[in-house]
């Protein structure tokens, strides 16, 4: 626990979430950010409030200009862009690293539901601690719920919060603070699956007809597509469930597409064989 006479607060907003969750969003973890705009004396905070969508345009500038914005929030990363999770097993694990040299953080974290309902079928221990600038953490992770399919995989989805500290004594005048959320994939894998999951993106068809492509995946995995291309038009990123087909609007012609691995490496492109 920090001192009490610091004077440290957290913030947990969620209005903007969906903002940044749409422009920072991708296969790599979707990063998700929240603002608050404190004044010490409590002041001009309707006017402030007026002024978030110049700071919301000066972060979607460094994002062009193609600076980490995990560095810019104060160095919070997880040590993975999905978590395989082996059924059965009592557990896994998933590191989190502050690499800031002065920045302390509060990290929450939760499993979420498909839907993005907040899923009571695991435990996260701890689900929220403080982590000191240069130190590294370890999330226990552990599901707990009813039996899933152990033909296929499922997914769920794992949510790390990183709540800045503020000192306010050190606040002058108005000040920017900038909660970040990171959304990864959290699959859990049956075991002794017949085919390896490298191999489930070649089993992919395609029927592009009638301005709606279908994509079909008969492996018992999840395969998630970047890069994905339809008469050399691109298309939004998105994920296939094992054993089953997404359709999505689309120019009739030849379909590549890119797909992430357990590692979170892009594979080369392929072109999607007609079904």
């Amino acid at each position: 626990m920090l001192p009490r006479r610091r004077h440290l607060a957290w913030f947990i907003p969620d209005s903007l979430s969906g903002f940044f969750s749409r422009l920072l969003g991708g296969e790599k973890g979707a990063l998700r950010a929240s603002l608050r705009v404190t004044n010490r004396r409590h002041q001009d905070i309707t006017q402030m409030k007026k002024n978030v969508p110049i700071f919301l345009r000066l972060l979607l500038l460094l994002s062009a200009a193609g600076l980490s914005f995990a560095a810019q929030a104060g160095g919070i990363a997880l040590g993975a862009t999905r978590v395989i999770y082996p059924q059965g097993s009592k557990q896994t694990s998933l590191p989190i690293i502050n690499s800031s040299a002065s920045n302390v953080f509060l990290i929450q974290s939760w499993v979420a539901n498909a839907d993005g309902s907040r899923s009571t079928d695991f435990i996260i221990t701890p689900p929220l601690f403080v982590i000191q600038p240069k130190k590294e953490n370890i999330l226990r992770i552990m599901y707990v719920g009813p039996s899933l399919p152990t033909d296929r995989e499922s997914v769920f989805y794992l949510n790390s919060k990183a709540i800045p500290s503020v000192d306010k004594n050190k606040l002058t005048g108005n000040s920017l603070q900038i909660a970040t959320q990171s959304v990864i994939k959290l699959f859990i894998r049956p075991k002794n699956l017949a085919e390896a999951p490298a191999h489930a993106p070649a089993t992919l068809r395609c029927r592009n007809e009638r301005g709606q492509l279908t994509i079909t995946n008969p492996s018992p995995y999840y395969v998630s597509m970047v890069e994905l291309y339809s008469a050399g038009k691109k298309l939004p990123n998105t994920m296939v469930p094992p054993k089953g087909a997404i359709t999505l609007p689309a120019t009739p012609g030849q379909v590549s597409l890119r797909t992430v691995n357990d590692f979170g490496a892009t594979t080369p492109a392929r072109v999607c064989p007609a079904s």
